[in-house]
């Protein structure tokens, strides 16, 4: 089974203030906006980064082919213990992520 990384052409994480942190789902077509849309859940990527469901906003901007998910960061930007100052990590987490989807060309 193909990751995320392998069938959208780009994921990307980013701070969305010092208290959250924003990850798109750059899909490029329709069809692959739909798939994706479709079959990745917000309550899928909740357990991924160990958020409570609730707290995940999901946006889909059908429009661009983008899924945008964004949840509150584990400590705040620029406290002692972050880790990841800009957000840019967490992508690579959804990228290694599993999903039935076929790899794109």
């Amino acid at each position: 089974m193909p990751s995320l990384g392998e069938v959208i052409p780009k994921i990307r994480s980013k701070n969305a203030g010092p208290f959250w942190v924003t990850i798109d789902l750059f899909c490029g077509t329709p069809a692959l906006f739909k798939a994706v849309a479709t079959r990745l859940s917000t309550a899928e990527v909740a357990k991924l980064f160990s958020q409570p469901a609730p707290a995940v906003k999901r946006f889909d901007i059908e429009d661009l082919n983008v899924v945008k998910f964004s949840f509150p960061r584990p400590v705040v930007q620029g406290s002692r213990t972050d880790r990841d100052m800009h957000g840019a990590q967490w992508a690579t987490l959804l990228a290694e992520y599993d999903i039935n989807l076929p790899p794109s060309p």
